[in-house]
């Protein structure tokens, strides 16, 4: 998910960095101006800067992802406890209508009811009725009471996901600043190369590699669609946090495409190494998962013909690259 690099060395493992880690992100602001480098180590750090920026952009999504999931458990538990506070109510009226039809119909002790009775049954029939009127009226109070304890635990479990969530945020927050200063200053540091040394630097991830040989066409009918998605995007910009449809990190645009497959993919590149079955590199067939790098902080498509389909970095669009773009960790088929 947070995917993107564009330096020469090592391929498209440079300016791939805009997405993901969270603690890494004090470490790598360097305070050098980007004139006072060399242009090649000016264009490491990009790359390094990129990368960083990539495995914040990961973090990032990863707790977005938490607070979104604790959003909703907090709005599902309010209105539960909604609900279960009018069942209290309800339970409370019926109970007092209990009380009170009790208390007018009975006041006198049944031993000398009876004696001043005009009629003996009607008076046995009315007891028998407020017997029954007794019992209910200790059912009900006992469904009042665990009505109640399970109110009270259910609003101090809510309490505990609104404490979580407000926790959440700010760890979305903290990863959000983390992205931003690192894009910031990759951003800077390429402005300060020369015209022709910047367009050699957006060229060198996809200068040409050997094509890996078998099939080009889609194994199957989920395959194909998620790879028909992903085609669909291409041209659409890279957007940090991203999952679609106008624009994606790289994890975001696995999960939109395989989504359009009737797929749910988990949200972070670090997820959905393990969202299928590996297979190696060179059985790679359309529409697998080749994620890159040993922290698994990218992931693209492959298309077939020793190409990928990925969102590489801010600043691009979504578009095709070598498989071989940069270190590939593992293959995964969905």
């Amino acid at each position: 998910m947070g995917s993107h690099r564009r330096l020469a060395p090592s391929g498209f493992d440079r300016g791939a960095a805009v997405l993901c880690v969270l603690s890494a992100a004090a470490a790598a602001l360097g305070a050098v101006p980007a004139h006072a480098a060399p242009h090649g180590d000016t264009r490491a750090e990009v790359d390094r800067l990129y990368q960083e920026a990539e495995r914040a952009t990961q973090e990032y999504d990863k707790a977005d992802e938490r607070a979104g999931r604790l959003r909703r458990e907090v709005r599902d538990a309010q209105d539960h406890i909604a609900r279960q506070q009018q069942r209290v109510n309800a339970l409370r009226e019926r109970l007092g209508a209990l009380a009170g039809a009790q208390y007018r119909a009975g006041g006198i002790d049944p031993a000398v009811a009876l004696l001043f009775s005009d009629n003996p049954r009607d008076y046995l029939d009315k007891a028998a009725t407020l017997d029954r009127i007794g019992a209910q009226q200790a059912g009900r109070l006992k469904e009042l009471r665990t009505a109640m304890r399970e109110l009270v635990q259910e609003r101090s479990e809510a309490g505990g996901k609104l404490a979580e969530l407000v926790e959440s945020r700010k760890a979305v927050a903290v990863h959000k600043r983390t992205v931003e200063k690192k894009l910031a200053r990759a951003r800077q540091l390429l402005n300060s190369l020369p015209v022709a040394e910047r367009a050699a630097y957006n060229r060198a991830s996809r200068s040409s590699r050997p094509e890996l040989p078998g099939p080009t066409v889609a194994p199957d009918a989920r395959a194909a669609a998620a790879v028909a998605a992903a085609r669909s995007a291409l041209g659409r910009p890279y957007v940090w946090g991203a999952n679609g449809p106008s624009g994606f990190d790289c994890s975001g645009l696995m999960q939109w495409s395989y989504g359009h497959a009737g797929v749910h993919l988990p949200r972070t590149s670090q997820e959905q190494r393990f969202a299928g079955r590996r297979v190696p590199l060179s059985q790679a067939r359309p529409g697998d998962l080749v994620v890159y790098r040993s922290d698994a902080s990218h992931v693209a498509m492959y298309v077939g013909n020793g190409r990928v389909i990925h969102a590489p970095y801010p600043g691009a669009a979504v578009r095709y690259d070598p498989v071989g773009m940069m270190p590939v960790s593992s293959v995964t088929r969905p």
